[in-house]
């Protein structure tokens, strides 16, 4: 072979070498962007969600929560069939849905939990007081406010501000609700809300998204309070996103940008449904201040 022959075919090569490395790259790219969700979810056409059957305000079999609405929003934005597999939100409920690769989401997981993968946060929310109006109470927005002092506040036990109405010393007049509970039968935030209303209580301390939701259910007589000026015990303000398993990349990224381009509809399904949203600086968002990061 000539000089110039050699000389031709290494172009040659060279050019296939770089022609293929730039279609590799692209390929690469579009795969990256557009994520292949085939190996990792157990049907790329459906939305699959795994959910409680019996956790209002969150979800239940009929469709009637705020995480369903999301779940029904977010298939409709990747144009797939939504689904459920629904377990009863008590142990093993991640092992028994996400783990067993059952379905592909949980709509709500607190953001640090290392059960689950999680998406960014699309809503940070906070345990809240629930007072009736005119008590005296309805601003109470620390349970280290002196106002509490000899008040019968219910509280649910094992959750996070029980330990800071222990500290507070308000546990010796407190009417606390049982935590695990058969859902079929018991509901211990509609209990609380009941009792409320009734004037067996004064007060009730309730996660956020559950103060909301019931009160609001209750009728304009009662209002809620984000306790967010706790000094002392555990944190009680939490940023929430969905759930993942490990593996899922791709997927996980595709939730992101979901969240990310739909914040201000997803703000309003949680509004909607009464769940007090805060910003990073635990100022409340409401209907025309709800801004699209959480």
């Amino acid at each position: 072979m000539t000089e110039a022959g050699r000389h031709r075919r290494w172009l040659i090569l060279l050019w296939s070498l770089i022609t293929a490395c730039t279609l590799g790259d692209a390929a690469m790219a579009q795969t990256s962007e557009t994520g292949d969700l085939s190996f990792e979810l157990v049907d790329p056409k459906v939305l699959r969600v795994c959910a409680d059957p019996r956790n209002l305000p969150f979800s239940n079999e009929k469709g009637e929560g705020f995480e369903n609405k999301l779940a029904e929003f977010l298939a409709d934005k990747l144009q797939k069939k939504l689904d459920y597999v629904f377990f009863p939100q008590a142990t093993g409920f991640v092992r028994m849905t996400l783990g067993a690769h059952r379905c592909d989401v949980i709509m709500g997981f607190p953001q640090g939990d290392d059960l689950v993968q999680g998406t960014n946060p699309y809503y940070r929310t906070t345990y809240a007081l629930v007072a009736k109006t005119g008590s005296g109470l309805e601003d109470v927005d620390t349970l280290e406010d002196a106002r509490l002092k000899g008040k019968h506040v219910g509280i649910v036990a094992g959750t996070p501000p029980a330990t800071n109405m222990a500290l507070a010393g308000l546990m010796g007049d407190a009417k606390p609700y049982p935590l695990m509970i058969d859902t079929r039968f018991d509901n211990s935030a509609q209990a609380m809300i009941d009792d409320l209303t009734a004037g067996k209580i004064d007060a009730g301390v309730l996660w956020g998204p559950m103060a909301g939701f019931y009160a609001k259910k209750a009728g304009s007589s009662l209002h809620v309070t984000p306790l967010v000026k706790e000094t002392t015990g555990p944190k009680l303000v939490y940023r929430i996103g969905m759930g993942v398993r490990p593996a899922d990349q791709n997927w996980k990224r595709q939730l992101n940008r979901l969240i990310q381009e739909n914040q201000g509809e997803i703000n309003k399904i949680l509004l909607d449904f009464g769940v007090p949203l805060l910003d990073e600086s635990d100022r409340p968002l409401g209907a025309e201040t709800a801004k699209k990061t959480p």
